[in-house]
Parts: C-alpha cells; sequence; structure tokens
C-alpha cells in the first residue's frame, strides 16, 4: 500500500523525505523491521520505541511515524510525525488491512468478570444461528472453525487487524472480542469500528497496573466515550458502576438486569448443578450453565443477539443448547461422589460470586472446600480480601500458590492470610504446592462434599521466576480422583 492511502484521515503534523513510497508491513517493534516497512515509534510502558528508529532503518524500514523527529534526517526515509504515535498506529493498522472492522459486525465486551464467557457464548449462539464469526479471547482466537492460541486478553492492533481482515476474506459477518482494560489505555482498540459494546461489571483488579479504581473505572468507561453515534452500548445497571459507562457515550443505550427494570430482563427460576430454569423477557428456557454470574452472562449475549436483529425465540433456543465455557465453572464429579468446580475466578468479586452460586446450590449438607491463591507481580490490595471472602463463604479454604512469577509463594500467601478475620483462623490452612493442596482436599472430602479450584480456571501452566511450568487443574484432578464429566 503507498503512504498516501495509508495516511488516510490521520491527522498529521509534518512529513519529511520520501514522499510517498509503497509499504510493505507496519511494525512497532523495531527488531520485526524488514525491508520497505514502516516502523512506529511508540512510547511503551518500559522502553521508549524512538531510540529504536535507527535500529528500524537498519533492518529496512522505510518510513518512520513518531513524536519527535530524530535530529539526523535520512533523505531516503520518510518520516512522518504525528501528535500521538500510540494512537495512530490503530488508524494506520485498519488503513492497511483494509478497515476490516468496518466490513464486520465487531461487538466488544468489557468489565472486571465475565467477558471471555460472554464473548464465547455469542460466538456459540451465533455459530447456532447459522453465521461464520471471529473469536477474540483470553483462553482462544477463532475465525470460523480455525483456532489460534489466544496471547493477551487484547492483541496488539496490528495483529488485531490481520484477524478481522483474515475473518472478513474468509466469510465472517460477525466479530466477539474481550476488550480489556490494558487493551484499551494501551489504544489497542483504536481505529476499530465497533457495532455493539457490552459492559460485564467492575470490581477491584489490576490496580497494580491502574494504580487506583478511579483510573481503572475511567478506563474501562473510555471504550463507551469513544463509540460511534450509530453503536449500541448496552449496560448491566445492577453494577453500581453500570450507568457510569453511558454518561458520555454517543451509542443507542441499552440496559440490562436481574433486579431491576432493564430493556432486557432474567429471573432464575431454579438452579442446580445440572443447570438452570430461566426467565428472559417473559420467556421460559433451561440452560445447564449455572451460577447466577452466568445468568447475568447469558443476558448480555442475549441482548447482542436481539440487538443485531435476531428473534427472541431463536435466540433462546441457540442459548439453551449452549455449553459450559473452559474453566467457567466446570464441573466433574469423582466415583465417590465428590463435586469439583473449576473457575477462572481471580478477583475478590469473581470469587465471591462463585462461591455464593454454589452456596445457592448446595443444601448446606455438603461442606464447600475451596483451593485458592493469588498471582505473583499483581495487585497486592486484593490478596487479604480474597482471604476474607474465601474462608467466611466456605467450609475450609486452602490457600496455595496460583502464578507466583517473581514473587516468593510463601509472601504471596501471608498477605492472602492478612485477611482472615479472627472467627474464621480454623476454617483455613496454607499449602504451597497447588498439587498437594489438591491432594489434601480430596482427602479431606467426603461424597457430596464440593471443592472449588479456583483462579487457574482454562491456564494449563503455572509461572514460576520467568518459566512456564505445564499444570492444568482439571488434569490433576483427574490424576488424583477417578472422575467422570458432570
Amino acid at each position: 500500500m503507498n503512504l498516501e492511502a495509508l495516511l488516510n484521515r490521520i491527522p498529521v503534523l509534518e512529513i519529511s523525505g520520501r514522499k510517498n513510497p509503497e509499504i510493505s508491513e507496519i511494525v512497532f517493534d523495531s527488531r520485526k523491521a524488514v525491508e520497505n516497512s514502516l516502523y512506529v515509534a511508540v512510547r511503551g510502558t518500559v522502553s521508549d520505541g524512538h531510540s529504536f528508529i535507527d535500529a528500524a532503518i537498519a533492518k529496512g524500514a522505510i518510513a518512520i511515524v513518531c513524536e519527535v523527529l530524530p535530529e539526523n534526517l535520512y533523505p531516503q526515509i520518510t518520516y512522518i510525525q504525528v501528535k500521538d504515535a500510540s494512537q495512530t498506529l490503530g488508524q494506520l493498522a485498519s488503513n492497511f488491512y483494509g478497515n476490516p472492522s468496518e466490513k464486520l459486525s465487531l461487538i466488544g465486551i468489557t468489565g472486571t468478570n465475565g467477558k471471555t464467557s460472554v464473548t464465547t457464548l455469542l460466538f456459540d449462539i451465533f455459530k447456532n444461528l447459522g453465521f461464520k464469526s471471529a473469536l477474540i479471547s483470553t483462553v482462544e482466537y477463532r475465525i470460523a472453525d480455525e483456532i489460534i492460541p489466544s496471547t493477551h486478553t487484547t492483541p496488539d492492533v496490528v495483529r488485531l487487524n490481520q484477524m478481522l481482515a483474515k475473518a472478513v476474506e474468509v466469510g465472517c459477518e460477525y466479530a466477539f472480542m474481550e476488550v480489556s482494560s490494558h487493551g484499551i489505555h494501551q489504544n489497542r482498540t483504536e481505529g476499530l469500528n465497533f457495532k455493539i459494546a457490552g459492559f460485564t461489571n467492575i470490581s477491584h483488579d489490576h490496580l497494580d497496573y491502574h494504580k487506583t479504581f478511579s483510573e481503572y473505572l475511567k478506563t474501562k468507561k473510555r471504550f463507551f466515550d469513544e463509540l460511534n453515534p450509530e453503536a449500541i452500548a448496552i449496560t448491566n445497571i445492577d453494577d453500581k458502576n453500570g450507568t457510569v459507562m453511558l454518561q458520555n457515550t454517543k451509542a443507542t443505550q441499552k440496559t440490562y438486569a436481574l433486579k431491576t427494570m432493564a430493556n432486557y430482563h432474567g429471573r432464575i427460576l431454579e438452579a442446580d448443578f445440572n443447570g438452570m430454569l430461566l426467565n428472559f423477557d417473559g420467556r421460559e428456557f433451561w440452560t445447564t450453565l449455572t451460577g447466577k454470574f452466568n445468568v447475568y452472562n447469558m443476558l448480555l449475549a442475549y441482548a447482542v443477539a436481539i440487538e443485531s436483529g435476531f428473534h427472541e425465540e431463536d435466540v433462546l433456543k441457540a442459548i439453551s443448547t449452549l455449553k459450559k465455557v473452559k474453566g467457567r465453572f466446570e464441573t466433574l464429579k469423582s466415583d465417590s461422589g465428590i463435586f469439583f468446580v473449576i473457575d477462572y475466578a481471580h478477583t475478590p468479586d469473581a470469587l465471591e460470586n462463585i462461591l455464593d452460586s454454589i452456596n445457592d446450590i448446595r443444601t448446606k449438607n455438603e461442606r464447600l472446600i475451596t483451593i485458592f491463591g493469588c498471582g505473583g507481580d499483581r495487585d497486592h490490595a486484593k490478596r487479604p480480601e480474597m482471604g476474607k471472602i474465601a474462608t467466611r463463604k466456605s467450609t475450609l479454604a486452602i490457600i496455595t500458590s496460583d502464578n507466583p512469577r517473581t514473587e516468593d509463594p510463601a509472601a504471596i500467601i501471608k498477605e492472602i492470610e492478612a485477611g482472615v478475620e479472627p472467627q474464621n483462623f480454623s476454617k483455613y490452612t496454607s499449602i504451597p504446592d497447588r498439587k498437594e493442596a489438591i491432594k489434601m482436599a480430596i482427602k479431606f472430602a467426603e461424597p457430596r462434599d464440593i471443592i472449588l479450584l479456583a483462579g487457574k480456571g482454562h491456564e494449563d501452566y503455572q509461572e514460576i521466576n520467568g518459566v512456564k511450568h505445564h499444570f492444568d487443574d482439571k488434569e490433576t484432578i483427574m490424576e488424583l480422583a477417578k472422575l467422570m464429566s458432570k
């Protein structure tokens, strides 16, 4: 693509050097520069891309996008000065790949919990309705039937456009995408045209990155602030910050809720470990999914599908056939009658939701054993909060390792223990080795007892001192107890 076409609709401060070279590729990592590529000098959290302009040129870059022009300009190189290189990168990537988000119905889901579940539910619903779609989630990326391993909740904007362009090429009409706070803050959604944006909920998370809850909230809200007037914004008004998301949006506003009046309203009629009988807008249906949080997830997915133009009965029929998302309230049962629940819950709110859902279902004759930890090199403030919640709402809590990363697991556990209330001191123990923690829970459990493994969900590794070691909660359970899928 020639540079002039690439810069379409992009505000430029100054251009110097060759006027209209042909661009072979867009890169923002100088090591990935190739012959005739355009290098975007982005200021990152660790390093400044301006420091690597010469390195990119040495590897073949023919054009440079930067906020500050270098002192020494090469006459054979084109330099494009812009106000914000990070924002410009997204617009360039969209133009380079033919603005694929304008050729699809792109649906973005943001919030602290539920993003993976909602996007995966939507992908499966629309597949059941007969449409090819793309999925960009924490667990995996999918383009129609092709599965691509996931690397980030929200991939970099170049890869995003590359995948969306491929989705258009293979005939996809919809794309469902998790939109993380990191992705919004780092402009990874810049230049994308969202048709529908959905908000799940917001609670304490990622404060190691955003520093304050106010900044975290503001980042999530920015996603809705930047929507086009033609877009639709759907928010959970049962969440105390749900309406905040809509305060400055230009998009059409819609709401969903279980507790209050909303455009889309749901109720739980019956619930057990086998599923739930639900009522959405006066229509009853059965689902094998379990837990109140899953009702919110399904209700948002339902709202997105209706706003996309589908009939209520067709959507509910598609929802009723859905299976559980991997690592999200995934249940197993041993031959001896012990129930296991595997869930990705790794925030205080998510842990409380999963525990409340289990406690709503169990008769209290069964004991609830919770195995959980907290990730290293992440938000410290949530650790004592999770210790308090787990010990308050479980018969026994076993505090163990999650992904300790570069931290000492014992130090993480100590911070979790600090939140345990005195009346619950007898209701927990600590075992740093996650496999040993699972082994102890199985030995302690009796038939009909419930063991919750929280925090890792779909993950099949433990990250320790920068190295990822294979570890899968489900595999470990199946190794230690004879199980059958439930």
